[in-house]
């Protein structure tokens, strides 16, 4: 799924650079990040992500969370398949847009508990290589 999702990510990217920026990209790494959580995600979801957080654990990370993604949203997961996340297409998305603006990069989706919530929240983990 991560791999149709590039597809998408790398004509997304395309169009809003040449529809909302004059065909210029984002050259600074928290100029791309911020552009992912808020216009691209604007443009798939038609609001902007819930977060935008830098890890704890590497300097190289940073995470995007949604509480209800909408690919998760409306979906039913057999059991025989275990942890299988939609998100993957959206992190496939955002991995194609990174690399199409010149910041390679891991992009992995992961479901995260929350206290309180009956689903998880949907985390898309971005790791930029070296």
């Amino acid at each position: 799924m991560e791999d149709a999702g590039y597809a998408v990510g790398a004509r997304v990217l395309e169009l809003l650079c040449h529809r909302d920026k004059g065909n210029r990209r984002e050259t600074r790494l928290l100029g791309i990040l911020s552009f992912v959580h808020s216009t691209v995600w604007k443009v798939l979801f038609g609001k902007v992500a819930d977060s935008l957080e830098k890890g704890t654990e590497h300097e190289d990370e940073y995470m995007i969370s949604e509480k209800d993604l909408l690919v998760n949203k409306y979906i039913s997961i057999p059991k025989d398949m275990g942890t299988f996340n939609c998100g993957a297409f959206v992190a496939g998305i955002v991995r194609g847009v990174l690399d199409g603006a010149g910041f390679p990069a891991v992009v992995t989706a992961h479901f995260v508990p929350m206290e309180g919530l009956q689903r998880p929240r949907t985390t898309i983990l971005i790791k930029f290589a070296e």
